[in-house]
């Protein structure tokens, strides 16, 4: 399971056997929810939040920090998926305090 980051306590993370479309998973405690990335000629055009069955999704804060961190960094979160899952290479672990 590689972490790629942390934002204000959110861990951003794949599972090592996920699947398509390119997702990132942020979990926080017990809570935890993905973010799909819809994907059209290339591009992303649009980034879609869902619950995880099984599991409490995100709550509140949290879940608004989740939907800022991944909208802003959603061309580094799918070069990492590209990265991990297509090129089998590692992906570095950053921890961001603040967004820029």
């Amino acid at each position: 399971m590689p972490k790629i980051y942390e934002y204000l306590g959110i861990i951003f993370f794949f599972y090592s056997n996920d699947h398509n479309p390119i997702h990132v998973h942020g979990q926080k405690g017990e809570f935890e929810s993905k973010a799909n990335f819809i994907i059209e000629n290339g591009e992303i055009v649009e980034i879609e939040i869902v619950n995880i069955k099984g599991k409490k999704p995100l709550k509140d804060k949290d879940l608004l920090n989740f939907k800022i961190f991944v909208s802003t960094y959603h061309f580094q979160i799918a070069d990492k998926w590209k990265a991990y899952f297509k090129e089998n290479k590692k992906v570095k672990f950053e921890v961001i305090n603040r967004i820029k």
